[in-house]
């Protein structure tokens, strides 16, 4: 038992461990410098609340963070989480590319302002996964799930891609190039179009979220959709 416990704790914090060493791969080595100090900033401030986050929910919920591993989905929608990675992926690899070969001039302010709102979208998630502690990665309806109504929630339906939208359309600026933005702004309709399958997933197999659709009119951004 003591064995499979310290196996599950390392197993833990051995995700956001690699989650940094990989993102810091995808960042320097396009731009193939260190000296890319756009990206220590936004490398610093994912890695040090991804590690923070999963300490305090190691203690205040494991549960969550069972479900946030989780890659494989019961009914997955064809090709939307892949094309999700995919995005993510050019989304990061471009400011590399861009501080290398100097395609973008983005002012220091506009760069701080980017990374101050990535920060936001992700205490954003963090407030959302403290909410509904079956915030799963993948889309799935669990036998004791209850709709969730408050905080965020009672802002918007999914809160958590509105947190995640955040962070995404303003990774390209915090990390000085335009020309990543192409790949954030791409996200926005398939974010909606996974919106739309969740929806049709819970609205089949979760009891009362037909009533909380009614009382919470939005699904992602408030007064628009």
């Amino acid at each position: 038992m003591g064995d499979n416990k310290k196996l599950s704790t390392f197993k833990i914090y051995l995700v956001p461990v690699i989650i940094m060493i990989v993102m810091g791969l995808i960042l320097f080595l396009p731009a193939g410098s260190l000296k890319f100090w756009e990206a220590w900033i936004w490398w610093s401030i994912i890695s040090a609340n991804t590690l923070l986050i999963t300490i305090y929910f190691n203690k205040k919920d494991p549960g969550l963070l069972s479900r946030r591993m989780k890659v494989k989905e019961k009914e997955p929608q064809p090709g939307i989480l892949r094309m999700l990675s995919f995005l993510s992926l050019f989304a990061y690899l471009i400011p590399g590319f861009d501080f290398r070969y100097h395609w973008s001039a983005v002012p220091v302010w506009l760069i701080v302002a980017g990374n101050v709102l990535v920060l936001f979208g992700y205490l954003f998630i963090f407030l959302v996964f403290k909410e509904n502690s079956y915030a799963s990665t993948i889309i799935q309806v669990e036998e004791e799930q209850q709709v969730i109504m408050t905080g965020p929630y009672a802002m918007v339906r999914h809160p958590m891609y509105m947190g995640l939208l955040i962070m995404q359309l303003f990774t390209p600026l915090a990390l000085g190039s335009y020309w990543a933005l192409v790949f954030s702004f791409l996200f926005v309709p398939v974010i909606i179009f996974r919106i739309r399958g969740e929806e049709s997933l819970l609205l089949r197999d979760l009891p009362e979220y037909a009533d909380y659709c009614i009382k919470t009119r939005y699904r992602l951004i408030p007064s628009v959709w």
